[in-house]
């Protein structure tokens, strides 16, 4: 095709962006070309790469080359891919993805899609990835087959399907065995089955299942925790200790936890404070080379869901001998740390210790005596730790005072209850409720942190820090956008500073507008990670953070023990450097990797149990607040904390349309649904499978 007439054609698209159809582009061609050759000609142009030919119509490319990219997350009409050479991200339409699945690595070629934004199309798939999914089991003609939760929204043909006697319903675990073009081409085999996709506890495991989470740890590691855990060995290790036996040292967790990591003492003194932090000494077990730390590494974090928990370490560790039980001696690395009398840590030093925790404290009952509920029974239970509780609270105020005035964002979390019965249903949700001694004990832990920091920052050890960078700067444009909409003022010349977005908490809170504002400035945040450099806390306003605290259930808070244990040991950073410089950057990675899978599973897991409580709702009628306003409806959350999305199409009128901001209205009338506005809704469908439900509005003022 002439270059003249492949001008004119880049030329038209470039005015709709949108695309041309064929005819579109051939109309005003056909006096100087026939079909054919204009076919051929946009062929020879898709080769190029100059457009897209998405099968309806014609699209311009970005005119960039192809990129390398790999596939990170697909939904079952669409997906992400992520550039390896910048770290972009691009939205792929389900029909340009060509069969891709998550882990691959694709060739990409971009274009200018919706609203300006760059988006891609799948040209190659140059290396295929292990690809495991959950579904459904389904029966199409006689035949059964799996409808993938998030892969596509095809069913899809399973290859010797009798080697499970699989039902209608089932939950399943399985793998692409045959790669087809599409999605819909795929073939697979079924690697587990889990039961009945209607419970939510079944589909949890199917969750777990498929990123790789077991609570049955392998035989060797089984067998290493028991030889490890000998309780003689404490009796043997107490000389080489700093006893602190005498100090009343106690715990405060939930009535129902069982690996009991941290312990607290404080008493005043005539400059401050001394606060003590004596957190269980699993480095002591856990050592290096060994299958319990390897295992330990590999999982990186314990998994909480439901009522239930994937542990990092097993039993005989995590509720036994690590375990800080009232009454028993246990071996612990003890933070001890001199505070002034308005809160600031003016001395600290860090000790392998033995304590003997004097009471295991429930938060719930630790609250009552706070508030002044001073039943007898109570009086009796905590009577060793009396005379402490008024001074921690004394302390834990001025802490939470200097975490304010220093100008750290409080940013409200939603966290939710979930109430099981004995048949492992769900049959209530309830919000969170954090009370005096939670916020305390937080409060304490963060000291106690910010040391362990410091001491690896201070003598140059290699460490594995907790970092909060400053808020990347497409997500500052988003934060500005949003509160120029609102009309709210802000000065972010010379970047954000977290005051600045803490004033602009404090100015919105308690009023309809404050769930915008906190969304907004939630979504500004990078995601805190782990790191081998220490880069600081922006959330928390700190210069040093690590997590030292949960060594039980956080391996980099484990790996940090290691160290420090080291360096107590030897006093020779350089030593450090040589035995853990590798070891601090891998499991900064390795943690930020495997705290991820952890957050999304439990997510995922509990939405399958809030979807599960919901089902028993349908047709119930409760008020929620709208969280977030997308082109296809707007998301409701419910004073239990149960969300769900009420569809544009469901609204009582037809012309109801997204603002692209946080507002869907009417047009030509006064209707406006916005983002903390209340609202009544009704339960009209849920699946537990996927966790997904949908409202429907209920206008009462008719």
């Amino acid at each position: 095709m002439r270059k003249e007439f492949e001008k004119f054609i880049l030329d038209r698209l470039k005015k709709h962006k949108e695309g041309l159809t064929f005819d579109e582009l051939y109309k005003p061609l056909k006096a100087h070309l026939s079909k054919r050759d204009l076919d051929k000609g946009l062929e020879e142009m898709s080769r190029k790469g100059k457009l897209i030919n998405t099968g309806r119509n014609y699209i311009l490319t970005s005119g960039d080359k192809l990129r390398k990219c790999k596939v990170s997350h697909i939904k079952k009409t669409f997906g992400f891919v992520r550039d390896l050479d910048t770290d972009e991200e691009f939205f792929v339409a389900g029909r340009y993805l060509n069969g891709a699945l998550p882990g691959d690595i694709v060739k990409v070629q971009t274009y200018v899609g919706r609203d300006d934004k760059i988006e891609g199309k799948v040209i190659e798939i140059t290396e295929e990835s292990f690809s495991r999914f959950t579904g459904n089991i389904v029966n199409e003609w006689g035949e059964l087959k799996v409808v993938p939760d998030t892969l596509s929204k095809y069913a899809m043909t399973i290859e010797q399907p009798c080697h499970f006697d699989l039902r209608e319903g089932d939950k399943v675990l399985a793998e692409i065995s045959i790669r087809g073009a599409s999605h819909a081409d795929h073939r697979c085999t079924i690697i587990m089955t889990y039961g009945s996709s209607l419970k939510a506890s079944v589909c949890a495991m199917s969750v777990l299942g498929l990123n790789g989470l077991t609570p049955i740890f392998p035989p060797e590691v089984i067998a290493e925790a028991k030889q490890v855990s000998d309780y003689r060995s404490i009796n043997a290790e107490i000389p080489n200790r700093l006893d602190l036996r005498h100090l009343p040292i106690f715990t405060i967790d939930g009535a129902a936890t069982k690996d009991i990591d941290d312990a607290i003492s404080v008493e005043k003194t005539e400059n401050g404070y001394k606060l003590g932090v004596h957190i269980a000494d699993v480095s002591h077990y856990v050592t290096v080379g060994s299958k319990l730390d390897a295992e330990a590494y590999k999982r990186g974090t314990s998994v909480y869901y439901a009522n239930r928990v994937i542990p990092m370490l097993p039993t005989e560790l995590s509720n036994g001998i690590c375990s800080l039980n009232p009454n028993e001696d246990r071996l612990a690395f003890s933070a001890l740390m001199e505070l002034d009398k308005n809160g600031f840590i003016t001395d600290y030093k860090f000790a392998k210790s033995v304590i003997r925790s004097r009471v295991k404290g429930v938060y719930s009952e630790i609250n009552e005596l706070l508030e002044g509920y001073n039943a007898k029974s109570l009086c009796e239970k905590y009577a060793e730790v009396m005379d402490c509780l008024p001074v921690m609270k004394e302390l834990a105020d001025i802490l939470k005072g200097n975490r304010i005035h220093r100008g750290a964002p409080q940013i409200s979390t939603t966290e939710s209850v979930l109430i099981i019965d004995d048949n492992d249903y769900c049959i209530g949700v309830e919000p969170h409720q954090s009370g005096i001694s939670q916020e305390l004990i937080e409060d304490f832990m963060l000291c106690a942190n910010e040391c362990a920091a410091r001491f690896g920052a201070e003598n140059g050890l290699p460490f594995v820090y907790r970092v909060h960078e400053d808020p990347p700067a497409d997500r500052l444009e988003y934060l500005k956008a949003g509160l120029t909409e609102l009309n709210i003022p802000y000065n972010f010349e010379g970047g954000v500073k977290p005051k600045t977005l803490s004033e602009i908490l404090e100015w919105e809170r308690g009023t309809e507008r404050f769930p915008v504002v906190n969304n907004l400035v939630l979504r500004s945040m990078a995601k805190a990670r782990y790191d081998a450099e220490p880069l600081g806390h922006f959330g928390l306003v700190l210069k040093d953070y690590a997590h030292f605290t949960s060594p039980i259930r956080r391996y980099p808070d484990l790996a940090i023990h290691r160290i420090m244990t080291e360096f107590l040991a030897s006093g020779d950073a350089d030593r450090c450097g040589e035995l853990f410089g590798k070891f601090s950057c891998s499991a900064a990675i390795q943690a930020t990797d495997t705290e991820l899978v952890a957050m999304q599973t439990e997510r995922d897991c509990e939405d399958c149990y809030k979807a599960e409580y919901l089902k028993s709702q349908l047709g119930e009628v409760f008020e929620g607040v709208i969280i977030s306003c997308v082109p296809h409806g707007m998301y409701v959350m419910l004073d239990n904390t149960c969300e769900g999305l009420v569809r544009l199409d469901s609204l009582p009128m037809p012309d109801y349309e997204y603002d692209g901001k946080f507002s869907i209205k009417r047009h030509g009338k006064g209707e406006v649904f916005t983002v903390g506005k209340r609202v009544m809704i009704q339960v009209a469908a849920v699946d537990v499978s996927s966790g997904r439900v949908d409202f429907e509005y209920v206008d009462n003022s008719k």
